[in-house]
Protein backbone atom coordinates (compact mmCIF):
# COMPACT_ATOMS: atom_id res chain seq x y z
CA UNK A 1 0.00 0.00 0.00
CA UNK A 2 0.90 3.56 -0.29
CA UNK A 3 2.19 5.29 2.75
CA UNK A 4 -0.65 7.74 2.65
CA UNK A 5 -3.14 4.95 2.72
CA UNK A 6 -1.79 3.50 5.98
CA UNK A 7 -3.81 4.24 9.08
CA UNK A 8 -1.66 5.73 11.82
CA UNK A 9 -3.32 3.59 14.57
CA UNK A 10 -2.47 0.51 12.61
CA UNK A 11 1.13 1.47 12.86
CA UNK A 12 1.19 2.94 16.33
CA UNK A 13 -0.98 0.40 17.98
CA UNK A 14 0.89 -2.70 16.92
CA UNK A 15 4.08 -0.97 17.84
CA UNK A 16 2.65 -0.22 21.20
CA UNK A 17 1.66 -3.78 21.63
CA UNK A 18 4.81 -5.18 20.17
CA UNK A 19 7.23 -2.78 21.78
CA UNK A 20 5.66 -1.20 24.79
CA UNK A 21 3.53 -4.06 25.99
CA UNK A 22 6.08 -6.59 24.94
CA UNK A 23 8.79 -4.60 26.41
CA UNK A 24 6.87 -4.40 29.63
CA UNK A 25 6.37 -8.09 29.59
CA UNK A 26 9.78 -8.99 28.30
CA UNK A 27 11.80 -6.46 30.22
CA UNK A 28 9.86 -5.18 33.15
CA UNK A 29 8.08 -8.34 34.19
CA UNK A 30 10.99 -10.49 33.20
CA UNK A 31 13.34 -8.18 34.88
CA UNK A 32 11.18 -8.24 37.94
CA UNK A 33 11.15 -11.96 37.86
CA UNK A 34 14.71 -12.41 36.79
CA UNK A 35 16.26 -9.63 38.79
CA UNK A 36 14.01 -8.60 41.60
CA UNK A 37 12.56 -11.96 42.54
CA UNK A 38 15.74 -13.76 41.66
CA UNK A 39 17.76 -11.23 43.49
CA UNK A 40 15.51 -11.55 46.43
CA UNK A 41 15.85 -15.29 46.34
CA UNK A 42 19.51 -15.39 45.46
CA UNK A 43 20.73 -12.49 47.54
CA UNK A 44 18.27 -11.59 50.21
CA UNK A 45 17.03 -15.03 51.20
CA UNK A 46 20.34 -16.64 50.44
CA UNK A 47 22.15 -13.96 52.28
CA UNK A 48 19.83 -14.38 55.15
CA UNK A 49 20.46 -18.10 55.16
CA UNK A 50 24.17 -17.92 54.43
CA UNK A 51 25.10 -14.95 56.58
CA UNK A 52 22.51 -14.30 59.21
CA UNK A 53 21.71 -17.86 60.27
CA UNK A 54 25.24 -18.98 59.61
CA UNK A 55 26.58 -16.02 61.46
CA UNK A 56 24.33 -16.82 64.30
CA UNK A 57 25.59 -20.39 64.37
CA UNK A 58 29.24 -19.59 63.71
CA UNK A 59 29.68 -16.45 65.79
CA UNK A 60 26.93 -16.11 68.33
CA UNK A 61 26.84 -19.73 69.47
CA UNK A 62 30.61 -19.83 69.27
CA UNK A 63 30.81 -16.95 71.70
CA UNK A 64 28.84 -18.95 74.22
CA UNK A 65 31.15 -21.97 73.99
CA UNK A 66 34.41 -22.09 76.03
CA UNK A 67 37.84 -22.70 74.67
CA UNK A 68 39.61 -25.97 75.57
CA UNK A 69 41.81 -24.40 78.27
CA UNK A 70 38.74 -22.77 79.81
CA UNK A 71 36.95 -26.11 79.86
CA UNK A 72 40.03 -27.70 81.47
CA UNK A 73 40.11 -24.96 84.09
CA UNK A 74 36.41 -25.47 84.74
CA UNK A 75 36.90 -29.19 85.20
CA UNK A 76 39.88 -28.49 87.48
CA UNK A 77 37.86 -26.09 89.58
CA UNK A 78 35.00 -28.51 89.75
CA UNK A 79 37.39 -31.13 91.13
CA UNK A 80 38.66 -28.90 94.01
CA UNK A 81 38.28 -30.51 97.45
CA UNK A 82 35.68 -29.50 99.93
CA UNK A 83 36.85 -26.45 101.98
CA UNK A 84 35.93 -28.21 105.22
CA UNK A 85 38.03 -31.21 104.25
CA UNK A 86 40.91 -28.91 103.31
CA UNK A 87 40.76 -27.23 106.72
CA UNK A 88 40.66 -30.62 108.41
CA UNK A 89 43.75 -31.73 106.51
CA UNK A 90 45.52 -28.49 107.42
CA UNK A 91 44.74 -28.94 111.12
CA UNK A 92 45.94 -32.52 110.91
CA UNK A 93 49.25 -31.44 109.37
CA UNK A 94 49.71 -28.75 112.02
CA UNK A 95 48.95 -31.22 114.80
CA UNK A 96 51.41 -33.75 113.42
CA UNK A 97 54.08 -31.05 113.08
CA UNK A 98 53.44 -29.90 116.65
CA UNK A 99 53.70 -33.43 118.00
CA UNK A 100 56.93 -34.01 116.08
CA UNK A 101 58.37 -30.76 117.44
CA UNK A 102 57.40 -31.65 121.02
CA UNK A 103 58.90 -35.10 120.58
CA UNK A 104 62.18 -33.67 119.33
CA UNK A 105 62.25 -31.14 122.19
CA UNK A 106 61.58 -33.85 124.77
CA UNK A 107 64.28 -36.05 123.26
CA UNK A 108 66.77 -33.17 123.32
CA UNK A 109 65.88 -32.37 126.95
CA UNK A 110 66.30 -36.02 127.95
CA UNK A 111 69.65 -36.34 126.19
CA UNK A 112 70.86 -33.06 127.70
CA UNK A 113 69.74 -34.12 131.20
CA UNK A 114 71.52 -37.43 130.85
CA UNK A 115 74.62 -35.62 129.65
CA UNK A 116 74.58 -33.21 132.59
CA UNK A 117 74.04 -36.07 135.02
CA UNK A 118 77.01 -37.95 133.57
CA UNK A 119 79.15 -34.83 133.84
CA UNK A 120 78.19 -34.39 137.50
CA UNK A 121 78.99 -38.01 138.28
CA UNK A 122 82.33 -37.70 136.51
CA UNK A 123 83.08 -34.58 138.55
CA UNK A 124 82.21 -36.41 141.76
CA UNK A 125 84.57 -39.22 140.84
CA UNK A 126 87.31 -36.70 140.09
CA UNK A 127 86.72 -34.98 143.42
CA UNK A 128 86.95 -38.30 145.21
CA UNK A 129 90.25 -38.97 143.49
CA UNK A 130 91.44 -35.54 144.55
CA UNK A 131 90.97 -36.66 148.16
CA UNK A 132 90.24 -33.14 149.42
CA UNK A 133 88.40 -33.01 152.72
CA UNK A 134 87.55 -36.69 152.73
CA UNK A 135 88.88 -37.20 156.20
CA UNK A 136 87.43 -36.00 159.46
CA UNK A 137 88.41 -33.47 162.10
CA UNK A 138 87.72 -32.81 165.76
CA UNK A 139 88.10 -29.16 166.85
CA UNK A 140 86.70 -26.67 169.35
CA UNK A 141 84.30 -23.95 168.21
CA UNK A 142 84.31 -20.35 169.49
CA UNK A 143 81.99 -21.37 172.35
CA UNK A 144 84.30 -24.16 173.55
CA UNK A 145 82.14 -26.94 172.14
CA UNK A 146 83.81 -29.94 170.49
CA UNK A 147 82.84 -30.20 166.80
CA UNK A 148 83.51 -32.89 164.20
CA UNK A 149 82.90 -33.10 160.47
CA UNK A 150 79.82 -35.25 161.01
CA UNK A 151 78.11 -32.35 162.80
CA UNK A 152 77.83 -30.48 159.48
CA UNK A 153 76.74 -33.27 157.15
CA UNK A 154 73.31 -33.45 155.46
CA UNK A 155 72.40 -29.80 155.99
CA UNK A 156 71.40 -28.75 152.47
CA UNK A 157 67.78 -27.92 151.75
CA UNK A 158 67.03 -26.81 148.14
CA UNK A 159 64.02 -24.76 149.30
CA UNK A 160 65.60 -23.14 152.38
CA UNK A 161 69.35 -23.62 152.02
CA UNK A 162 71.00 -23.24 155.45
CA UNK A 163 74.49 -22.30 154.35
CA UNK A 164 76.82 -22.76 157.28
CA UNK A 165 80.08 -20.80 157.13
CA UNK A 166 83.00 -22.31 159.05
CA UNK A 167 86.35 -20.71 159.82
CA UNK A 168 89.35 -22.87 160.77
CA UNK A 169 92.38 -21.08 162.06
CA UNK A 170 95.92 -21.91 160.91
CA UNK A 171 97.46 -20.29 163.99
CA UNK A 172 96.08 -22.17 166.98
CA UNK A 173 98.81 -20.83 169.31
CA UNK A 174 97.32 -17.32 169.22
CA UNK A 175 93.72 -18.09 168.15
CA UNK A 176 92.22 -19.65 171.25
CA UNK A 177 88.49 -19.96 171.95
CA UNK A 178 88.15 -16.45 173.38
CA UNK A 179 90.04 -14.91 170.45
CA UNK A 180 87.80 -16.71 167.97
CA UNK A 181 84.68 -15.51 169.80
CA UNK A 182 85.77 -11.90 169.31
CA UNK A 183 86.83 -12.56 165.73
CA UNK A 184 83.59 -14.12 164.41
CA UNK A 185 81.50 -11.20 165.73
CA UNK A 186 83.10 -8.94 163.11
CA UNK A 187 81.84 -11.09 160.22
CA UNK A 188 78.54 -12.93 160.56
CA UNK A 189 76.47 -14.25 163.49
CA UNK A 190 76.26 -17.67 161.86
CA UNK A 191 79.98 -17.99 161.32
CA UNK A 192 81.53 -20.76 163.42
CA UNK A 193 85.20 -20.46 164.36
CA UNK A 194 87.19 -23.65 164.99
CA UNK A 195 90.49 -24.08 166.75
CA UNK A 196 92.33 -26.74 168.67
CA UNK A 197 95.75 -28.02 169.39
CA UNK A 198 98.55 -27.60 166.88
CA UNK A 199 98.32 -31.26 165.93
CA UNK A 200 94.54 -31.13 165.45
CA UNK A 201 94.73 -28.02 163.28
CA UNK A 202 97.59 -29.41 161.18
CA UNK A 203 95.64 -32.61 160.65
CA UNK A 204 92.62 -30.67 159.32
CA UNK A 205 94.92 -28.57 157.14
CA UNK A 206 96.48 -31.63 155.56
CA UNK A 207 93.05 -33.11 154.94
CA UNK A 208 92.03 -30.02 152.97
CA UNK A 209 95.52 -29.50 151.51
CA UNK A 210 95.97 -26.10 153.05
CA UNK A 211 99.46 -24.68 153.20
CA UNK A 212 100.44 -22.79 156.36
CA UNK A 213 103.88 -21.75 157.58
CA UNK A 214 104.61 -19.27 160.41
CA UNK A 215 107.30 -16.71 159.74
CA UNK A 216 110.11 -15.64 162.02
CA UNK A 217 109.24 -13.81 165.21
CA UNK A 218 110.18 -10.18 165.71
CA UNK A 219 111.51 -8.53 168.90
CA UNK A 220 108.03 -8.50 170.40
CA UNK A 221 107.49 -12.18 169.65
CA UNK A 222 105.01 -11.36 166.90
CA UNK A 223 105.07 -13.21 163.60
CA UNK A 224 103.18 -13.55 160.35
CA UNK A 225 101.76 -16.85 159.09
CA UNK A 226 102.02 -17.47 155.39
CA UNK A 227 99.06 -19.63 154.37
CA UNK A 228 96.63 -20.53 151.65
CA UNK A 229 93.54 -18.31 151.55
CA UNK A 230 90.69 -20.38 150.19
CA UNK A 231 87.01 -20.98 150.72
CA UNK A 232 85.92 -24.58 150.24
CA UNK A 233 82.40 -25.64 149.31
CA UNK A 234 81.52 -28.98 150.90
CA UNK A 235 78.44 -30.99 150.00
CA UNK A 236 76.01 -32.50 152.55
CA UNK A 237 77.90 -35.75 151.99
CA UNK A 238 81.08 -34.10 153.22
CA UNK A 239 82.56 -34.12 149.71
CA UNK A 240 84.57 -31.21 148.42
CA UNK A 241 82.73 -29.55 145.51
CA UNK A 242 84.50 -26.29 144.72
CA UNK A 243 86.82 -23.63 146.04
CA UNK A 244 87.01 -19.82 145.80
CA UNK A 245 90.03 -17.59 146.15
CA UNK A 246 90.28 -13.83 146.55
CA UNK A 247 89.89 -13.36 142.78
CA UNK A 248 86.23 -14.35 143.02
CA UNK A 249 83.69 -11.64 143.74
CA UNK A 250 80.87 -12.01 146.23
CA UNK A 251 78.27 -12.36 143.46
CA UNK A 252 80.32 -15.01 141.67
CA UNK A 253 80.62 -17.05 144.84
CA UNK A 254 76.90 -16.79 145.56
CA UNK A 255 75.97 -17.85 142.02
CA UNK A 256 78.34 -20.80 142.16
CA UNK A 257 76.99 -21.99 145.51
CA UNK A 258 73.42 -21.74 144.31
CA UNK A 259 74.24 -23.65 141.14
CA UNK A 260 75.89 -26.45 143.11
CA UNK A 261 72.95 -26.65 145.48
CA UNK A 262 70.49 -26.73 142.61
CA UNK A 263 72.27 -29.57 140.83
CA UNK A 264 73.20 -31.46 143.96
CA UNK A 265 72.78 -35.24 143.80
CA UNK A 266 73.01 -37.15 147.05
CA UNK A 267 75.44 -40.02 146.98
CA UNK A 268 74.06 -43.44 147.81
Amino acid sequence: KHVSDINPRSVVTPLGRSLQPGLGRSLQPGLGRSLQPGLGRSLQPGLGRSLQPGLGRSLQPGLGRRWPHQQTQKRFLSQDPDPSKARLKLRTRLLVSLLCGCGLLAAWWYVDSEKQQKLRMQRIKQLRKAAVGQGTFSLLDHTGRRRTKQDFLGSWNPLMPPVQPIFITVDPERDDVASLARYVKDFHPRLIGLTGSLEEVEHAGRDYRVYASPGPKDEDGDYIVDHTILIYLVSPDGLFLDYYNRMKSQDQIVDSVRNHMKNYTRLS
